[in-house]
């Protein structure tokens, strides 16, 4: 099985700790709310939200992703999840899962540096194209930092929310 890694990164101007509470710990609640031109309702399938929670993303377009909580570490800023099963726009159907890991850094400014990594696993026995899979991902991180932007804005627009 081939493991194709791709990495990106984003600044931010908002803290560590505000940042990761509210992009990650407050998704679920936020995201439909943040930008509901493009996101219907993140679901809860199974689980609180932790590790082993699976939940369903359900887009304004009609296309899902479904995503497992694999880690949250609220020290160090660092969240693991895996999207398992989604509409082809986002997971092709050679690959098995795509592994993410956000990690938000303090920068020196008093800001985050927001940290992106995905490793797409390719299905057993099937060859795939990594160069149609890295820009892809790259399409993917393009959204990632769209959707940040947003997330940023209403987070510095809305401080005390």
């Amino acid at each position: 099985m081939g493991v194709i890694l791709y990495e990106g990164q984003v600044a931010s101007k908002v803290p560590p700790a505000k940042l990761f509470k509210k992009f990650v710990l407050e998704s679920l609640t936020l995201l439909p709310k943040v930008l509901p031109q493009a996101l219907e309702s993140v679901v809860n399938l199974q689980g609180d939200g932790g590790p082993g929670t699976i939940r369903q993303v359900h887009f304004s377009n009609g296309s899902f992703v479904k995503e497992t909580v694999d880690a949250i570490d609220k020290e160090n800023f660092i969240f693991d999840y895996s999207v398992i099963e989604g509409d082809r726009s986002f997971m092709s159907k050679e690959l098995e899962k795509i592994c993410f890991q956000i990690k938000i850094e303090a920068s020196p400014d008093g800001g985050s540096i927001c940290k992106r990594s995905s490793k797409s696993y390719a299905r057993e026995g099937v060859d795939v194209n990594e160069e149609e899979i890295k820009a892809a991902q790259e399409k993917i991180m393009e959204a990632f930092v769209g959707i940040f932007k947003v997330f940023e804005a209403y987070i510095l627009a809305n401080p005390y929310d």
